[in-house]
């Protein structure tokens, strides 16, 4: 059996132009090249909207994540998500959190609580999130909100932005709000590894204007090239979480890596549990219910999770300029659990969410 050549006259489509782009980062150790910036923004066009073949976006998922993206790549593919995404402002600066969207499986998320003591406390927070998706298909942040009575899922760009204006908390829902994207999910399952597209959402807000962008991370060459990346598409004041399971969590049996980088150092904090009376054993993850019980306590100072709650929302409000140092943050903390604050605020938000 012999096969046609395709046809050469007229403007390439788009499978003749994603060849050029696989060509480049699929041609082996030593001959395979990165893409600019404008050619990464334009190949994971091409996959959004399905102008490349299922069997090219394969391809080219395994051989970006085996050669590993270039920090210029995913500056592109970051400004294609800011382009496509939604986009949310506040008159005052606010706090971003990029972490795995397939969320968690082995230790219990403290970023949802964290949220709820930061927006308390005037803090606008953007989180951002999806349904469960593989690789782990972990616990998502639209569950765990749910489960403290706010439903934050199937909610318009228009709703999202009210109450983060009122409310100081918004959640960015991939499914409703960037459902491009969601076209790409059953490659990360076919695959059966997070392809480098993952990095956007560490990397990606939809918050426009002054903010802290917080980005988990897990190995070192992976945030050497995040801060490279947010560099190049303009994010000045970013810092870098070596969390639990990737994410923004601070653990409180270890102490943690992070970095607030500037063009001239990387500004590299070691932060210590057990020098500020925080250290204990990570809260594992025992299921929704358990875990809700939980959550009620600590956001009154109690229970299993209020040492990693005080840890986390303390240093937050110390990193995003709330206190001048560490110690302040924590006593903050401390103050807005045991006075009943951080309780009353949720009410509201249940009021105005639910």
């Amino acid at each position: 059996m012999t096969y046609a050549a395709p046809p050469t006259d007229g403007p390439p489509n788009g499978r003749e132009l994603f060849k050029a782009y696989l060509r480049k980062v699929g041609s082996g150790e030593h001959t395979s090249s990165g893409l600019t910036r404008e050619e990464a923004a334009h190949a994971l066009e091409l996959m959004l909207d399905g102008a490349a073949s299922p069997a090219q976006i394969g391809a080219f998922l395994i051989a970006h994540r085996i050669r590993r993206p270039e920090p210029q790549e995913l500056t592109g593919m970051l400004d294609v998500y800011r382009k496509r995404g939604p986009q949310l402002t506040t008159g005052k600066p606010a706090i971003s959190f990029g972490m795995p969207f397939d969320g968690r499986t082995r230790t219990a998320p403290i970023y949802p609580l964290t949220a709820l003591v930061l927006s308390s406390a005037g803090l606008p927070v953007v989180l951002q999130g999806a349904g469960r998706i593989p690789v782990k298909y972990g616990i998502t942040a639209q569950e765990l909100f749910a489960c403290l009575g706010l439903q934050l899922a199937g909610r318009s760009v228009e709703w999202v932005q009210a109450k983060l204006n009122a409310c100081d908390l918004a959640l960015v829902h991939q499914p409703d709000h960037l459902p491009d994207a969601e076209t790409l999910i059953p490659y990360r399952e076919d695959l059966g590894k997070r392809p480098p597209l993952a990095s956007l959402e560490l990397l990606w807000t939809a918050h426009q204007g002054e903010h802290l962008l917080v980005s988990g991370f897990v190995h070192p060459p992976t945030e050497a090239r995040a801060w490279k990346a947010l560099d190049l598409a303009g994010e000045t004041n970013v810092l870098t979480v070596k969390g639990l399971e990737g994410s923004t969590d601070l653990p409180i049996s270890r102490a943690c890596v992070t970095g607030r980088p500037t063009r001239e150092e990387d500004g590299r904090q070691i932060l210590h549990p057990r020098d500020n009376g925080c250290y204990g054993a990570d809260p594992l993850w025992d299921g929704l219910e358990t875990w809700g019980n939980q959550a009620a306590a600590a956001l009154g100072g109690q229970g299993e999770l209020a040492t990693a709650l005080i840890w986390n929302a303390g240093t937050y409000l110390w990193q995003a300029g709330l206190e001048a140092n560490l110690t302040g943050g924590l006593e903050r903390c401390r103050e807005l659990l045991n006075s009943g604050v951080v309780m009353a605020h949720l009410q509201r938000l249940r009021q105005e969410m639910g």
